[in-house]
C-alpha cells in the first residue's frame, strides 16, 4: 500500500532536518512531484511540469537536487538502456517491467525476489543489499 504524499514529505523534511539538508521550496517541490508520480519521469520532464508552479526553477537546479536526492537515499534512479535517467520515490520494494517500444516503465512485486537469499558466492564479492530486477519487453499496449 503506498503511503500518502504528505506522510512522505513529512518523513522527507524529517531526513532533511536529520542530514543537516536545507529544506527549500524547489527541494520540496521536486519530491513532492516525485511522490505522486507514476511514469518514473527524467529530470527534463519534471521541470517542465514545475516550471508551471515555479517559474524561475531552472532545469539545473532540477540535475543538482535529483542528484543529492539520489545519493542520500532520498529518491531511486530507475536504471534503463536508454541514456536518460528515470526517478522515483520507492514506496515499497518493487521492480520494473521496461516496453522496448515505448519506453514505458511499469512497476511490478516480486516477493519471491524480495525474501530469497543472494547466492552464497555474491558474499566473495562484498555485501549487497539491495535487489532490483528489470525486465525488458513489450507492454499489452505496445503489442
Amino acid at each position: 500500500m503506498q503511503l500518502s504524499v504528505k506522510k512522505l514529505v513529512d518523513e522527507f523534511q524529517h531526513a532533511c532536518r536529520e542530514n543537516d539538508m536545507r529544506i527549500t521550496p524547489q527541494r520540496i517541490e521536486i519530491f513532492k512531484e516525485l511522490a505522486v508520480a507514476v511514469d518514473h519521469p527524467t529530470a527534463e520532464v519534471l521541470h517542465k511540469r514545475l516550471v508551471v508552479k515555479m517559474p524561475t526553477l531552472s532545469l539545473d537546479t532540477v540535475y543538482r537536487t535529483l542528484g543529492t536526492f539520489s545519493e542520500m537515499g532520498f529518491i531511486d534512479k530507475v536504471e534503463t538502456t536508454e541514456s536518460q535517467a528515470h526517478f522515483e520515490v520507492s514506496h515499497m520494494p518493487h521492480h520494473h517491467l521496461i516496453c522496448e517500444k515505448c519506453k514505458k516503465i511499469i512497476d511490478f512485486v516480486w516477493q519471491q525476489v524480495d525474501e530469497a537469499d543472494l547466492p552464497d558466492e555474491t558474499r566473495l564479492l562484498g555485501r549487497f543489499e539491495k535487489k532490483n530486477v528489470v525486465v525488458y519487453g513489450v507492454c499489452k499496449n505496445c503489442l
